[in-house]
């Protein structure tokens, strides 16, 4: 199945159920669906940080210190966030997500989702999916600050990225 197939519940503002589309659809006809944003640190307590591949549907070629992705029809969220980390992660065996907050992200290319953001400690190495991730390294906060004015970073990634610093106060 090709990425732009797979089936999405699509949610009102509320992030209520109103129907189902392949995401193709949805990213084209601006539908409002769910995605999970996992932030994840090593044993040192770094972001895992990564420039998405050429081929991704949305934000192509662009910096993100979130792994994750969009929330199946049916899949919960805590759900998704697990199998979107091990995926992007290229790892087995995580410890599940620890979901932190959610906040609806609206850009003004009428792209639109619920974002649950969620963080996990991955002590194990490493192996991201190519077909997801060009580069990745783990940054420290400090480093990962330095690069946020200097790398072009996917909007909702920094958008989670604020929110996530607001929360943590």
């Amino acid at each position: 199945m090709q990425p732009t197939d797979e089936i999405l519940d699509i949610v009102d503002e509320h992030d209520r159920v109103i129907g189902q589309a392949p995401r193709g659809e949805a990213y084209a006809r601006g539908l409002r669906h769910r995605c999970a944003f996992i932030l994840a640190r090593d044993g040192a307590d770094r972001i895992f940080v990564h420039r998405r591949t050429a081929t991704k549907l949305v934000f192509p070629s662009l910096y993100d210190m979130f792994v994750g992705g969009v929330v199946g029809a049916g899949e919960s969220y805590d759900d998704a966030a697990l199998r979107e980390a091990e995926e992007e992660l290229g790892v087995c065996g995580l410890p599940r997500p620890r979901f932190l907050f959610k906040f609806r992200y609206d850009d003004d290319r009428g792209l639109s989702w619920w974002s649950a953001v969620y963080e996990v400690r991955c002590e194990l190495p490493v192996r991201p999916q190519a077909e997801e991730v060009a580069w990745h390294d783990f940054l420290t906060e400090e480093e990962l600050a330095a690069r946020l004015g200097a790398w072009e970073w996917v909007p909702d990634g920094l958008a989670a990225w604020e929110r996530l610093r607001e929360w943590r106060g």
